[in-house]
């Protein structure tokens, strides 16, 4: 049985040093109501301390609150508008649309919505290479209001 980093590795093109995927690779994965295109990441390359990849939320979909433990986000907003509540308490809040660059702290909790009428669709960059092992579930009002309970441990 191939196990998922086989699967994610089949993408890549290995060169002398360069690594590849073409055409943004599939969008075959998702986590907390994002899709994924297939990115590069210790999963599929030598990486040890970066990933990235094309991230698409859906109109109105929220991705719930959570905290990157230890490592940076930038995003690259394509296209679409989001809006981040942030904070200790989900306290603030600021939107941005495409063009505009984000840069995420280790350990702010965040809650991402998709405010625009199209997808949402970014370039994320992560310091960390297992991309989102390390990320940790955040309360908020709208996990609650949807019923959405936390990921336990793995």
């Amino acid at each position: 049985m191939a196990s998922q980093d086989d699967d994610l590795r089949q993408y890549v093109e290995a060169h002398a040093g360069i690594h590849v995927i073409r055409g943004g690779g599939p969008s075959s994965r998702a986590w907390n109501g994002i899709r994924y295109k297939t990115g590069l990441s210790a999963r599929n390359t030598g990486a040890r301390e970066l990933s990235m990849n094309v991230a698409t939320v859906p109109p109105g979909a929220v991705a719930y609150a959570h905290i990157h433990d230890g490592f940076e986000v930038m995003l690259f907003i394509l296209e679409g508008r989001v809006r981040h509540i942030f904070g200790a308490d989900l306290e603030h809040s600021i939107d941005n649309e495409a063009g505009d660059f984000i840069y995420i702290e280790p350990g702010m909790p965040h809650e991402v919505y998709n405010i625009g009428d199209g997808p949402l669709v970014a370039v994320v960059a992560r310091s960390a290479a297992d991309e989102w092992d390390r990320i940790i579930d955040h309360p908020s009002d709208a996990r609650t209001r949807d019923g959405v309970l936390p990921r336990q441990p793995t």
